[in-house]
């Protein structure tokens, strides 16, 4: 029996099996990981669609305050008809560290807007304003945080002919404020 023969085709066919099943295994992982990416992205879009949401009909209750007889019930159902909460969980399961976090605090700034138009705050008052812009500026963070994240490109408010993310440059009342001295 010639033993050179047998040790080359069990290396061989060694060599083969082990080939082939790395390959299945970097193929389920590149899988697996694709899958993870598009689940982030449609948890990160469901998050800020539902901030969105919520704060236009903040912006709807605070134009007629007098439609809603509780103004606290009023903006705590915005929020929750939303479904804020529910998203803000999903982001936080399958969020990164930095997202989560960009995420958290525009939560935070969209609760502060909440509570300025539950006591009354009218889009036209510097109450509304004081909530409104940290709010923006905590969407286009959250956004920046995803696109970096996603696409590794970052973006800047000059991109859009802005100074500021927050929009109190763009904005006519908070410029005649600064302009007034106010």
């Amino acid at each position: 029996m010639d033993w050179g023969t047998l040790v080359a085709t069990v290396c061989g066919g060694s060599l083969a099996v082990s080939g082939t099943v790395l390959a299945d295994h970097l193929r389920r992982r590149h899988e697996n990981d694709r899958g993870a990416g598009e689940r982030r992205r449609a948890v990160y879009i469901e998050f800020i669609t539902a901030a969105e949401a919520g704060h236009a009909r903040l912006r709807q209750i605070a134009q007629s305050p007098v439609a809603d007889a509780d103004l606290g019930a009023a903006t705590r159902a915005a929020l929750s008809d939303a479904a804020i909460y529910e998203a803000r969980e999903r982001l936080f399961i399958d969020a990164s560290t930095a997202v989560a976090g960009a995420g958290q605090a525009l939560f935070e700034q969209l609760r502060a807007l909440q509570r300025a138009v539950a006591t009354g705050a009218e889009p036209a008052s510097r109450a509304f304003h004081d909530a409104y812009h940290p709010y923006i500026g905590t969407v286009w963070a959250y956004r920046v945080a995803v696109r970096h994240e996603l696409e590794g490109q970052s973006l800047s408010p000059t991109a859009f002919g802005w100074d500021r993310w927050d929009g109190r440059d763009r904005c006519p009342l908070c410029r005649q404020a600064t302009d007034s001295g106010t």
